[in-house]
């Protein structure tokens, strides 16, 4: 494989010379405007014939490349450089076969015995086209590695960034910090900081980020106990939604009478789901049916319009189980109208964990939700950021087994205490020489 240089004063001159000197198998590698015509760059295999008319023009000189211009990938690694006869190769073979599919080729004129042999030992000598999936496989390790060599600068980007923060503005760095300890997420930890008053002690800094945090936490006005009406409980599995629909339905009792509280269970997956909520109703003294689908629940609603409260409780389903679409199918189709739905979460959850589940049930619009297992928990502002970041209000929280009394109504500023508090047990009494120790205190 050669490569020669054609100049002209247009295009179209510079392929002419292309296909008188080369013929039709010549390979165009690329194109160069000069200051006094254009550069082409062709590829070719075996030695043209001698052409008489283009002998003498071939021993003019080629005109100088214009200083400063930058020069070809061919003159910098060399005409027989492995990287660009590989590449040549591969144009080669896919022009001569869109050639052949197009077009008749060109009769190329008889050569001498002697040039003919010359060829025929110049290509026995060339090296074999390598397979194309080796250099697929090639190509997706280079894109690999640098894929790999980007995820490393940005890294190292991030950081330089962060020390440059940390000297910059070292009290914000501080503030970050603690408060990603804290549980807060590195989004909402970096937008509540920024709102820091200047010339501020740490202090008075950290109090007033605890009292904005608290001011983000939306709470309900009018709890469920308050307003009544009919409310479905969902949630994964084992997050709690029997027990806490057992301290609303006693709590609800206590207030309006037994006998003005309904349970429904649509829970046909658990063994034994029906008789754990039934012994509830009873030990409560209120009504409880089962409903298999859509229809029977409608039923069961119509049969309890009467009563002030009315819980649905349903069955525990990961973000990713097939089986809670059907679920939420289920509670969609219902005729009843003004359903209020409460999702119930650990508050012991990973963060990632409970986005991903508030996704998954915001198919149906959520009223609020219910964080559970709060004495459980080292870490409190995981669900304080999922609460915040996905403007999703939170109506109670349980803090134990017991029915009724471990269920509360929400509330953010006992909400950001405790965190505070959780906080100041279980990461600063391990932190030595730390000068704030008294700063998580309740607000």
């Amino acid at each position: 494989m050669k490569i020669r240089r054609f100049y002209g004063k247009d295009m179209r001159e510079a392929l002419k010379q292309v296909k008188d000197e080369l013929g039709d198998d010549a390979v165009i590698m690329s194109n160069k405007k000069l200051s006094n015509g254009v550069e082409i760059v062709a590829a070719y295999d075996k030695e043209p014939a001698v052409n008489p008319k283009r002998a003498e023009s071939n021993l003019t000189p080629a005109p100088k490349r214009r200083a400063g211009s930058t020069p070809t990938l061919s003159e910098i690694i060399g005409d027989s450089g492995p990287d660009s006869l590989r590449a040549l190769l591969e144009k080669q073979i896919q022009a001569k076969e869109s050639a052949h599919q197009v077009s008749q080729p060109v009769a190329q004129p008889t050569k001498p015995q002697n040039v003919t042999s010359q060829s025929q030992r110049q290509t026995q000598a060339q090296p074999q086209v390598p397979n194309v999936s080796h250099q697929q496989d090639a190509l997706n390790e280079m894109r690999q590695e640098l894929a790999s060599l980007r995820n490393v600068l940005q890294f190292q980007v991030a950081g330089l960034l962060q020390q440059d923060k940390g000297r910059n503005h070292p009290l914000h760095g501080y503030l970050t910090n603690k408060l990603q300890k804290m549980g807060i997420s590195e989004a909402l930890a970096n937008e509540v900081v920024s709102y820091t008053p200047a010339d501020t002690d740490e202090r008075q800094a950290w109090l007033f980020l605890l009292k904005l945090l608290a001011n983000r936490i939306q709470t309900e006005e009018s709890n469920l106990l308050t307003k009544g009406g009919i409310a479905v409980l969902m949630g994964p599995t084992g997050t709690g939604k029997t027990t806490t629909v057992a301290k609303l339905a006693a709590q609800a009792a206590q207030k309006y009478g037994a006998e003005n509280v309904g349970l429904i269970t649509i829970d046909s997956y658990r063994i034994a789901a029906y008789e754990q909520i039934s012994t509830y109703a009873r030990i409560i003294g209120c009504s409880v049916k089962k409903a298999q689908n859509a229809e029977e629940l409608s039923d069961l609603l119509f049969q309890f319009r009467n009563k002030r409260l009315i819980l649905i409780d349903t069955a525990g389903f990961g973000q990713r189980d097939v089986r809670l679409i059907k679920q939420l199918e289920t509670l969609k189709q219902s005729t009843t109208a003004n359903i209020s739905s409460y999702l119930v979460m650990q508050a012991n959850s990973q963060y990632q964990v409970m986005q991903q589940t508030i996704a998954a049930y915001k198919q149906i619009s959520l009223q609020g939700c219910i964080f559970t297992k709060i004495d459980e928990c080292y870490s409190l502002g995981e669900a304080i950021s999922a609460a915040i970041e996905h403007k999703l209000s939170v109506s109670f929280i349980t803090d134990g087994q017991k029915v009724p009394e471990d269920l509360k109504v929400a509330d953010a500023k006992f909400l950001i205490t405790s965190a505070a508090k959780l906080y100041k047990k279980h990461v600063l009494i391990h932190t030595s020489g730390n000068s704030l120790n008294n700063a998580a205190v309740a607000v």
